[in-house]
């Protein structure tokens, strides 16, 4: 990591000679060149962006590689490599016409050290690439993809070296959202020839920055990419000569340096103490707000309890879960809009609405009907369930991580007041995560973030033909009545009738209760005040190549 220019202890100098391979002045006191510090406690395991399955992943990837389209903040699909794109009547071929400005970063790699031009043909052997399951991470999502006789058995082809091709077998309305994700980034043949199994740690892209090192579990660097194809309208992006990012585990430890101004921002609720940073408004304390501004965004992510629902599953047949009237009546039996408060100081939103998120253009708590806390509500449920008062009604065990025990013993407590008694099962994040696919609990606490800007990622965890463990329909929901609406929804290309679709699966399953959905997320980060022009989405993307840092006052 690169601390902030102004300190200039030994230890800096020499990581900017190593970082930026500057001429040995030792009488050069100043640095106009500016670099953009963040930390990432999670680490990042991989710069491969085939692999690129978390965020901390697919925010180093979005640094180095480009795709055909790309996301704005407003989540519209926009160009990228792909300046324009032609879809046919019948919605299955995708025809996309590539710039022809785009080149690989400088690397070994190629002869000569200097990277090519990108054609289409790389798109055809990125793509390609990601039916390996060794490499990949995307292999669902080529499910569709048409590789059948009638294409030639090949799902994508290049037509000449501007126009790639994808064959579709289904109309599929949110595949261009799809083709946002990093999976589908394109990389140069020769870099994954010559590093191999190594090519997750030399990245070679095409982005507004290229690869300079990496020592893991410490520090990687990354530099202006001098060669980088868009522009402001005049300025070759990016503004940042580099970005660092640091691997400190310790939270505290990582918000001191933010506030000794090594790091520039800090990101996520669990990054800092927010009882500490944030009053129970969720503002910035008065001493804090004089150093940083707090980004606050809708984030496409629904926290939630999952309830296994499959009456073939023997567990389910013994809990008292498989009756619908209890599962309403947890949902009404605590205060969503008190833990938001209370317990995320404000970060996020209630979830009175349905599984579908806030931010996405279908959500509607004025059309989706959800639930609020109602005593007397719960109060009726159990009768109706054969539990008046909660007389006979076994305990329920509830499964989670240490990060939502809070929460969770909220729901326990309030649920006691209310005649339904709940355990709380702590287990390891990859232990529940197992579990939970491999359907062995009745009761969970579970997240699902949008991998890309279309509801239909929240809608196919309750499509039947997804079931865990294959797919990611965790609670094992069926409904025929929910599935041909979804199969009809992902044909759909008239954005308001998918909204109407989508309004009233989501009503669906709130009325069927498999899951209780707890609150929609939000993005927060903290970023110091000479930080400009760093904007956030409802995807939590990092984008810095819009980025300035001025000179602190």
């Amino acid at each position: 990591m690169i601390p902030s220019i102004t300190f200039f202890r030994p230890v800096v100098l020499c990581l900017f000679v190593l970082v930026f391979t500057t001429c040995s002045d030792s009488n050069q006191e100043t640095d106009n060149r500016t670099v953009f510090n963040y930390n990432e406690m999670a680490g990042i395991s991989s710069l491969d962006p085939a692999s690129a399955n978390n965020t901390e992943d697919i925010w180093g990837v979005n640094q180095v590689y480009s795709g055909l389209v790309q996301l704005n903040d407003s989540l519209t699909v926009q160009p990228c490599i792909a300046k324009e794109w032609f879809v046919s009547d019948d919605g299955l071929t995708y025809t996309f016409k590539l710039r022809n400005n785009v080149y690989f970063h400088d690397n070994q790699c190629f002869e000569n050290g200097k990277g090519r031009k990108v054609t289409a043909r790389d798109f055809v052997i990125s793509f390609n690439r990601l039916y390996d399951a060794r490499v990949s991470s995307a292999v669902s999502l080529l499910a569709n993809i048409d590789r059948t006789e009638k294409t030639g058995y090949k799902g994508f082809s290049a037509l000449n070296d501007s126009t790639f091709v994808v064959y579709l077998k289904e109309p599929f309305s949110a595949f261009l959202s799809v083709l946002t994700m990093k999976y589908f980034s394109v990389i140069p043949f020769e870099a994954a020839d010559f590093y191999g199994q190594d090519f997750r740690r030399n990245p070679v892209g095409t982005g507004p920055f290229k690869f300079k090192l990496w020592e893991e579990g410490t520090k990687l660097v990354l530099l202006k990419n001098e060669n980088y194809f868009e522009f402001d309208g005049k300025n070759r992006l990016p503004y940042l000569d580099a970005v660092t990012i640091s691997f400190v585990k310790d939270r505290e430890t990582a918000f001191m340096e933010l506030l000794n101004g090594k790091y520039d921002m800090l990101s996520g609720a669990d990054a800092f103490n927010i009882n500490e940073v944030l009053d129970k408004n969720g503002n910035l304390q008065p001493i804090y707000a004089e150093k940083f501004n707090m980004q606050k965004q809708t984030f496409l992510k629904t926290d939630y309890l999952g309830i296994l629902v499959d009456e073939n599953i023997d567990i389910v047949k013994k809990s008292p879960l498989r009756i619908k009237a209890l599962r309403k009546a947890i949902n009404y039996g605590f205060d969503r809009v008190k833990m938001v408060k209370f317990f995320r100081n404000n970060i996020g939103y209630p979830a009175t609405a349905g599984f579908i998120p806030n931010g996405l253009p279908s959500f509607n708590e004025k059309v989706v009907k959800g639930y609020t806390y109602n005593p007397e509500k719960v109060r009726q449920l159990l009768i109706e369930a054969g539990f008046p008062e909660g007389k006979g009604l076994p305990e329920i065990t509830l499964h989670t991580t240490d990060n939502y025990l809070e929460q969770t013993e909220f729901v326990q407590s309030q649920l006691a007041d209310n005649n339904i008694k709940v355990n709380i099962s702590v287990d390891k994040p990859v232990v529940l995560r197992q579990a939970v696919a491999s359907c062995e609990y009745n009761l969970f606490k579970k997240s699902w973030v949008g991998d890309y800007a279309d509801e239909e990622n929240f809608m196919s965890l309750f499509y039947s033909k997804n079931f865990a463990p294959v797919g990611s329909n965790y609670t094992h929901y069926k409904n025929p009545d929910f599935d041909i609406l979804f199969e009809k929804v992902i044909r759909e290309q008239n954005r308001e009738v998918k909204n109407a679709l989508y309004q009233k699966m989501d009503q669906m399953l709130i009325d069927d209760a498999p899951i209780v959905p707890l609150y929609y997320d939000q993005v927060i980060r903290l970023v110091h005040k000479n930080i400009k022009d760093f904007s956030t989405n409802p995807m939590n993307l990092l984008n810095l190549k819009y980025v300035k840092k001025e000179a602190k006052k």
